[in-house]
């Protein structure tokens, strides 16, 4: 293999088998909390667009993209593999991921579960502000893009104009410890802007401008929520908030992608032809093995050998000494 063949089997995108195979930081609770909302939209005859603005790899795009119906629109906003607007932004992406972020391997991921690419709007989410994208017409908004506070309070606000009355935002990392940024712009909406929180998770915010209550009924019901998830109920200024932890049980996978069968075979050839490999070579040590063994026992059984193996053996210690003396002259 040339080179430049070897740099571009190297550089191709790794197809992946499942949605766990997708590089990305999207856990089991919050892919249920994706899918619950979403369904529990549809299911209620709701209907409107969706969008995602920052979705690294795919995986969260992926689910979210599994709930797209016939009259509905899938939106992403990245930048992928394009400069950041600002000085700040582009540190951030060098810190976190601008090696892995490519808009190739993105679309690569998206095809391996999905027939369409949703539409992709490469560039910075400020461009969603100001009318880009159509007003009250979006039923889901994912927001995880930049974690500076300037870019999230835009990116809220983009929601906030985005969204139906009951339209659901999730806001990824509103309380790690890394992106202050995020946590001090939610809270910020929930205490000043009317954003109304409606469960959480250890990675994600849910929330809402219209009314949580319904969607909190429904989960303090347990309509449609797996078995392993344990709620909790807050209280925040006088409202209701719920949180979610416990374990996955219950929580059906997301199905495999068009890869998988084929990516089953050719894994399970290839264990079979390493373990053929590993056979050769243990049967052809064992034949070394064997042929050292017989040489050195005919090399025992020679008449002179054989003859110093007898005298070793019959005549006293000190005779064999002088013996061996007198042949080292």
């Amino acid at each position: 293999m040339t080179d430049a063949a070897l740099s571009a089997e190297q550089s191709r995108p790794v197809e992946p088998a499942l949605l766990d195979d997708v590089p990305g930081w999207f856990w089991d609770h919050d892919r249920h909390l994706f899918e619950w909302f979403l369904a529990r939209q549809e299911k209620a005859g709701v209907t409107g667009d969706l969008l995602e603005m920052g979705a690294y790899l795919g995986r969260s795009a992926i689910v979210i993209g599994g709930h797209l119906q016939p009259s509905e629109t899938f939106t992403i906003c990245d930048l992928f593999d394009s400069d950041a607007p600002d000085d700040e932004n582009a540190a951030e992406m060098s810190m976190s991921y601008r090696k892995s972020l490519t808009r190739t391997a993105f679309e690569s991921n998206y095809l391996s579960f999905h027939d369409k690419l949703p539409e992709i709007i490469q560039a910075p989410t400020s461009v969603l502000d100001g009318g880009r994208i159509p007003a009250g017409a979006f039923r889901f908004v994912h927001i995880d893009a930049s974690h500076l506070y300037e870019h999230v309070v835009g990116d809220l606000r983009v929601a906030r104009a985005a969204l139906q009355p009951q339209g659901v935002v999730a806001l990824d990392d509103y309380r790690s410890a890394h992106t202050p940024g995020v946590a001090a712009a939610t809270w910020e909406a929930v205490f000043n802007h009317g954003l109304t929180p409606i469960v959480l998770t250890e990675g994600k915010f849910y929330g809402t401008w219209g009314d949580p209550e319904p969607a909190q009924r429904d989960l303090l019901d347990r309509v449609g929520l797996a078995e392993g998830c344990e709620l909790t109920v807050e209280t925040l200024n006088g409202r209701r908030v719920l949180r979610i932890n416990g374990t996955s049980e219950g929580i059906a996978p997301f199905r495999p992608s068009r890869h998988r069968d084929r990516l089953v075979v050719e894994a399970a050839r290839r264990e079979a032809e390493q373990a053929r490999a590993e056979a050769l070579r243990a049967q052809q040590e064992a034949d070394v093995d064997l042929a050292v063994r017989r040489a050195r026992a005919a090399e025992r059984r020679r008449p002179a050998n054989v003859a110093k193996r007898v005298a070793g053996d019959l005549l006293p210690p000190v005779v064999t000494s002088a013996i061996r003396r007198a042949r080292r002259g």
